[in-house]
């Protein structure tokens, strides 16, 4: 072939060699598809039975752990019972396997033990888990609990001393004297109701009759009906307004009258002449009736 080609194309042997060269990589190139196909089918395969294997090693280690738990669990089946008279509170672990029991289920009654649990009469016996009904039936006859807690005569025969609960007298506090000390002994009342009370008793100038506490924040009418029996006020302690020498000042901040009603109560007197009672504030056009019947304990002539 190398000198066909040499004769009829006039091919050197370095392009022979390159020809040949040249289809050697073609066929590799149109083989790769299935050499490809052939390597991943056998990748596949390797690795599917490598999962079966890996599955069936997973469920023979299950059925292993499986038989032995179960092994575990049911020697009470083949264990000789050896029965005797018992207190389920007293007992240990031996005494329980000799009852049936195996170790692992005696110490879940150890456990409960050591937790608080008690067995206060025989049926609670039949509360553990770990107690069959067959077992319980079995050992009944020979359960001695030694303080029963609901037939001993002894426990139920015991007194005990009668409580005795003494009933503190109510204080009862003067509102307008009392300072928060005071009125934070009043049942119902904390610090922050007495610091509140003492604050409006200063705008007001003090309370002429218990119900003006329901006027203090927060304080509303079921509070007032928690508190009204140990309260009292003294109306001789209220701080008056003699409205004949009063300036704007003497107003400020009184929560029964607005500023207009202040100024308008001057101007008149100013103009009008002193005032000779309460009656003669109804002339101050400004001023209602209930702004005056509220005024009248905190005003003098």
């Amino acid at each position: 072939m190398k000198k066909w080609l040499a004769v009829y194309f006039g091919f050197t042997k370095r392009e022979f060699n390159g020809l040949m060269t040249l289809f050697v990589l073609i066929g590799l190139m149109m083989s790769f598809p299935y050499l490809y196909g052939l390597v991943k089918e056998e990748e596949q395969v390797t690795e599917a039975e490598q999962q079966a294997v890996l599955t069936l090693a997973l469920l023979e280690k299950k059925k292993l752990s499986d038989k032995k738990e179960y092994n575990f669990e049911q020697p009470t089946v083949k264990r000789k019972v050896s029965l005797f008279a018992f207190d389920p509170n007293m007992i240990g672990v031996e005494e329980w396997i000799r009852l049936g029991l195996s170790a692992k289920q005696a110490g879940a009654i150890l456990k409960y033990r050591a937790k608080g649990g008690q067995f206060r009469k025989k049926e609670d016996l039949r509360k553990m888990y770990t107690i069959s009904l067959k077992m319980y039936q079995q050992w009944e006859p020979y359960i001695r609990i030694a303080n029963d807690l609901e037939n001993s005569p002894a426990l139920n025969s015991k007194t005990y001393p009668k409580q005795v609960h003494i009933k503190l007298a109510p204080v009862v506090v003067e509102v307008n004297g009392a300072d928060t000390t005071a009125l934070d002994q009043i049942r119902g009342i904390g610090m922050t109701f007495a610091n509140r009370i003492i604050n409006y008793r200063e705008r007001i100038g003090g309370f002429y009759k218990k119900e003006q506490l329901m006027e203090v924040f927060g304080l509303d009418s079921v509070k007032y009906e928690e508190i009204k029996d140990q309260v009292v006020v003294d109306v001789t302690k209220l701080k008056r307004i003699n409205v004949n020498t009063a300036e704007f000042v003497d107003f400020k901040n009184h929560p029964y009258i607005r500023y207009k009603q202040v100024n308008a109560l001057i101007q008149y007197r100013k103009q009008h002449g002193n005032y000779s009672n309460i009656a003669d504030l109804n002339k101050v056009a400004i001023l209602n009736q209930e702004t005056i019947n509220r005024l009248a304990a905190y005003l003098e002539f």
